[in-house]
């Protein structure tokens, strides 16, 4: 609901400048301009994410996918053993490390939500030590391929959208890390119920 007053501030405020200054139709040229770069913007970043959803769906048929996940199961096991003794939330979790490795935070996102569903159950309301580290580890993803944020390179001109894997790299794993020590340390102090 706050966001509704400051994009109605930011409106207001544009158009009361534009006429103070008598440039009220400079003011609507952008407002088209901007309409319309972010029409061409959601139609090719449309295009790159249906592609990639593709290469998702490939990968799921031919098992490839499966095949990552059960890469991840041993450490997710030893990371989040409460939530893995139940095999279809250690598969959502899986799944959802997975697809955030691939760049798919979109694929990612249900996955994320079902796991966080099931690993709920029997809180009473209060996130569970487990369940702050899936976030964790939802929210700070390791990313091998970003696609989404290539898609967006792609879409705003650029012509090597890809040149950005070795700082992705590198971020990623530095926000993992940090994210994962933050939550270790601050779980130290709290006694799972």
């Amino acid at each position: 609901m706050e966001m509704t007053w400051v994009w109605t501030g930011m409106v207001t405020l544009s158009l009361l400048f534009g006429l103070a200054s008598g440039r009220l139709d400079a003011v609507a040229n952008a407002a088209l301009e901007g309409a319309r770069s972010a029409i061409e913007l959601s139609i090719s970043m449309a295009g790159v994410l249906c592609l990639w959803s593709g290469v998702m769906e490939i990968m799921n048929a031919c098992g490839l996918s499966e095949g990552l996940a059960k890469l991840f199961r041993p450490f997710l096991r030893k990371l989040l053993p409460n939530a893995c003794r139940d095999g279809e939330t250690l598969a959502a979790i899986s799944a959802n490390v997975s697809a955030n490795l691939l760049g798919l935070g979109n694929a990612a996102t249900p996955l994320g939500i079902r796991a966080a569903r099931r690993m709920a159950r029997g809180c009473n309301g209060t996130a569970s030590n487990e369940l702050c580290l899936l976030v964790v580890l939802n929210t700070a993803s390791i990313q091998l391929i970003p696609a989404t944020i290539a898609s967006v390179r792609a879409a705003a001109g650029c012509q090597t959208p890809f040149d950005i894997l070795p700082a992705v790299w590198l971020a990623s794993v530095l926000s993992v890390a940090a994210g994962l020590l933050a939550a270790w340390l601050l779980s130290r102090g709290r006694v799972e119920q």
